[in-house]
C-alpha cells in the first residue's frame, strides 16, 4: 500500500469509528507533507504504511496528539477544541516540531482500550454461569494492562471509576465475577507512569467520553498495578498452562491483538491451549475468549471452554472500540 493510500484507508477507518477530527487529519495529512524532515520521512516510509503494517497515519496523527496534550502546540490545541485543523497550521505545526514528531515516527501505535472491557465483563458473567470458580485471568498483548482490571469496572451504570456505556444489544449477562489472579504478557509493556502519554496521544482527540474514561482507567491501574510480563505470548502463554491450577478457571483472552502476533507465536499459542485443554477438569477448568476481526462488522466474540469436554460458543459481536455490543450467544 502507498503512503497516501493508507491515509485515505486510515481517514475511513477514523470516520466510521466516530472521530472526525482524526479522519480530517488523515485527509489533510498528504497534502501538506511537501518538503521537509517529517515529509521527507514520511513520504519516503521504507516499510508497508497500511494499519495491517506500520501504521503510519497512526504515529503520525499520535505525535501531533502529544504535542497538544503536552503544551507544546497551543495554537493546534485550540483547532481541536475546535474541531478543524486549517492545512497552513498543520505545515507549520509540522515543521516546528519536526524533531519530536520524528520521535514519535520511530514506535508504532500501541494502545489499551479501556472499553473493549464491556465484552470482557459480558464474557466473565457467561462463564460464571458454567462455572462457579474464581478466575486467574491471562491476557495476551495486555499493553500496559488496563483491561487485566475489566472486573473493576462498571457495566451500564457508576457515577465514580472507569464507567462502561455500550449499546447493549441483546441480554446483557448477569451475575457476580470473582477474580483470584490477573497477569498479562506484551511484547513491548507500557509502564503506567512513563508510557501514561503514550496511550493518551493515541487516543483520538475528539473522542472525550473515551480519552475520560483511559483517565480512570489509568488512574486506578496506578493505585494497583496489574502485573505484565515483557515477552513473547506463545511461550510465555505455555509456561502459565504446563501444569493446571486446581480451584481456578483459567480464563486466557485478547482483544483485537491476535492479528499482530507473527505465525509462530500463533501457533505456540494454540498449541499451549490444545495441551491444556486436554488436562482440564470441572475443578481446573480452562477458557479461552477472543474477541478479534475477522473481516465482519467489528469484531466477533469466540469462546471455547474445557472442563472435561469442549464447548463453543459465539457470543456475538463487538465495536473495535466498545461502542456497541451484539450480544448474541450461541452454542457451536
Amino acid at each position: 500500500m502507498t503512503v497516501p493510500a493508507a491515509f485515505a484507508h486510515q481517514a475511513r477507518a477514523c470516520a466510521a469509528l466516530g472521530s472526525p477530527l482524526t479522519a480530517q487529519l488523515c485527509r489533510t495529512l498528504p497534502q501538506v507533507l511537501a518538503d521537509g524532515p517529517v515529509a521527507d520521512r514520511v513520504l519516503g516510509w521504507t516499510g508497508d504504511p497500511s494499519t495491517a503494517a506500520d501504521s503510519l497515519p497512526l504515529r503520525l496523527c499520535g505525535a501531533l496528539h502529544a504535542l497538544v496534550l503536552t503544551g507544546q502546540a497551543p495554537d493546534l490545541a485550540r483547532a481541536y477544541d475546535g474541531g478543524v485543523v486549517d492545512p497552513a497550521l498543520l505545515r507549520r505545526v509540522l515543521d516546528d516540531h519536526a524533531e519530536t514528531i520524528l520521535s514519535w515516527l520511530d514506535s508504532p501505535p500501541q494502545t489499551n482500550e479501556v472499553a473493549r472491557s464491556a465484552a470482557l465483563i459480558g464474557a466473565a458473567r457467561f462463564l460464571s454461569a458454567l462455572s462457579p470458580l474464581p478466575l486467574r485471568l491471562l491476557e495476551l498483548g495486555a499493553s500496559a494492562g488496563l483491561n487485566l482490571n475489566f472486573d473493576r469496572y462498571h457495566l451500564g451504570t457508576g457515577e465514580t471509576g472507569v464507567v462502561l456505556t455500550p449499546e447493549w444489544r441483546g441480554a446483557m449477562p448477569q451475575g457476580s465475577v470473582t477474580v483470584a489472579s490477573r497477569r498479562g504478557v506484551d511484547l513491548n509493556p507500557l509502564d503506567l507512569d512513563r508510557d501514561g502519554l503514550r496511550l493518551m496521544a493515541y487516543c483520538w482527540a475528539d473522542q472525550h467520553d473515551r480519552m475520560a474514561r483511559l483517565r480512570a482507567a489509568l488512574d486506578l491501574a496506578r493505585r494497583d498495578p496489574p502485573q505484565v510480563d515483557r515477552g513473547d505470548a506463545g511461550a510465555w502463554l505455555a509456561d502459565r498452562l504446563a501444569k493446571p491450577v486446581p480451584d481456578r478457571l483459567t480464563l486466557v483472552y485478547h482483544t483485537v491483538a491476535a492479528q499482530y502476533f507473527p505465525p509462530a507465536t500463533a501457533q505456540a499459542c494454540t498449541n499451549a491451549l490444545s495441551r491444556a485443554g486436554r488436562t482440564a477438569t470441572p475443578s481446573a477448568p480452562v477458557a479461552h475468549l477472543r474477541m478479534e476481526a475477522d473481516g465482519g462488522e467489528g469484531a466477533a466474540l469466540d469462546l471455547t471452554l474445557w472442563d472435561g469436554t469442549r464447548r463453543d460458543w459465539s457470543l456475538g459481536r463487538a465495536d473495535f472500540h466498545g461502542r456497541w455490543i451484539d450480544w448474541q450467544p450461541k452454542h457451536l
